[in-house]
Order: structure tokens, then sequence, then C-alpha cells
């Protein structure tokens, strides 16, 4: 593994625990990592703001993938973003309402907006996005988005991804289930696996040079475009199609012992 230059990990279920946290020490690695000339980015269906403040000594000698790769990060520079047209998330808001029992919420590049008729749900959504403005009327938002969301509280996003948002929305957006609880709209060919085609062209790299790890659905073209390709072993069992290779679980720290595995192969002690 000495050839590799890039290396990404999904947040929720993968590089986090269950409880949430950031492992021990995890600041320490990406020092270890820039002197071998490896670039570390978080991709995450999580918006950029939410991001920052997870790692904010960190935030500007990493990359970012957020929002399910609408807009990308590298050190601190904006090298891609893809808006959603304004008709369009107005119609994804109109027919989450309407045919679904999910909490529509559009992904503005600085806050969540959302429904007030929705505000019993806050605790619980700021824990993805560290900024939310309730308003009134949903579908009279303005604002410049990247990603639609909507929340399933009752965990049964699958159901609803198979039932009305795939035939709705898949022929002309990328759709995706986020876990449980979340399915993600973003533009036509929007994903992760695009977001590490962008960075790997911007290093001028190839998959051969790349690592990635992921837990569900919405990783599964990140791991498809990179040769090391990691999923944890608490990731879904139909994931592992999709992977070379597995890494311990999250609550055992599994990305972090590949990343020991990468420095010390690399004669970093």
């Amino acid at each position: 593994m000495d050839a590799i230059k890039l290396i990404a990990s999904d947040m929720d279920h993968t590089l986090l625990t269950e409880k949430g946290e950031i492992p021990p020490n995890f600041d320490d690695y990406i020092p270890k990592l820039e002197k071998l000339g490896i670039d570390f980015v978080i991709a995450s269906g999580r918006p950029l703001y939410t991001l920052y403040g997870l790692f904010p000594e960190m935030k500007d000698r990493m990359s970012f993938i957020s929002d399910n790769g609408g807009i990308i990060i590298r050190k601190g520079e904006i090298i891609f973003k893809s808006l959603l047209e304004r008709a369009a998330y107005r119609s994804m808001i109109k027919f989450t309402e309407e045919a679904t029992p999910g909490v529509a919420i559009l992904c503005a590049l600085d806050a969540a907006f959302i429904s007030e008729k929705y505000k019993k749900y806050e605790n619980h959504l700021k824990t993805f996005y560290l900024k939310i403005k309730f308003v009134k009327d949903l579908e009279e938002c303005v604002e410049e988005a990247c990603k639609f969301t909507v929340y399933f509280p009752d965990k049964n996003s699958a159901e609803y991804y198979e039932s009305a948002f795939k035939p709705r929305y898949g022929g002309d957006f990328s759709v995706t289930i986020g876990d449980t609880i979340w399915i993600d709209i973003m533009n036509k060919g929007i994903d992760k696996g695009k977001a590490m085609r962008v960075l790997a062209e911007r290093l001028n790299i190839g998959c051969e040079n790349m690592a990635a790890f992921g837990d569900t659905y919405n990783d599964i073209e990140m791991l498809q475009s990179v040769k090391h390709s990691y999923i944890v072993k608490n990731a879904s069992e139909d994931m592992k199609k999709y992977a070379n290779f597995t890494a311990d679980s999250n609550d055992n720290f599994g990305v972090l012992k590949v990343l020991d595995t990468i420095i010390r192969n690399n004669g970093f002690l």
C-alpha cells in the first residue's frame, strides 16, 4: 500500500463510533499522513459546516466531500459544487409532503432549512446539521442548495426509496439511502465516487493510489472508484461485494488500524 496518495472515509458507522464520537487521537494521524504526501478526505452526507465543526483544528489540512459529493473542498479551497435548480427542490419538497411521512430538508450551503412544524426533531437533527433554520413555508425558499434530504423518524427510508423516490426522481437525479433514516437527492451523476474522481484528477493520481472506507449504500460509488476499498465489519451485510477488504468495526477503530498499517508500510514510526 506504499502507492496510496489519497484516503477517504465515510463518517457515520465508519470513522465515528456508534456513539457518534471521533476516535481518540485522530488529529495525530493527519500530520503523519501529510509528511507521507497522503491526503485524507472526510466523505459524508453531512454538510460542510457540520464537518468543519467536528474537525476545527484540522479542517484546513484535510479535504472534504460533503453532501454526498455536492461540494468538494481541498484544504480550504472549494474545487467543485453542484447546485440543485430551485424548481427541482421545490418539486421534491411538495412530493415529500404529499406522498410520504418523511421530513423534507433543504440542504443549503450555509444551513439546513426545515418546516417549523418539524421543530420537535431539532435536537436529533442538530447532530447532523449544526445550523438549522425553521421556516413557515419551505416551498418558498430560494436558497442555493446542493442536496435535498428526507429524514424518516420511523427508520423506513429503504421502503420509501423503492416505492416513491427512486421511481419519481431516479431517472433525473442521483438518489441514495443513508442508513435507515435518510434519503438524499443530488444532481444526476453526483455521488462520493464522482467526488473521488474529481480529487484524483486534481492530484493527478489513479484509482490504484486511492483508498476508501464505508459501510452503507451511499458509499458504493466511492468504494468502486478506488483500488483499496474497505468496508468496516459492522457494515451492512450486502455491502461486502463492493469492497476488496474488510477493516475492523467502527467501535474498534477499524479505519485507524488500517491507517497505522499504511503509515508503518511507508516507514513512518
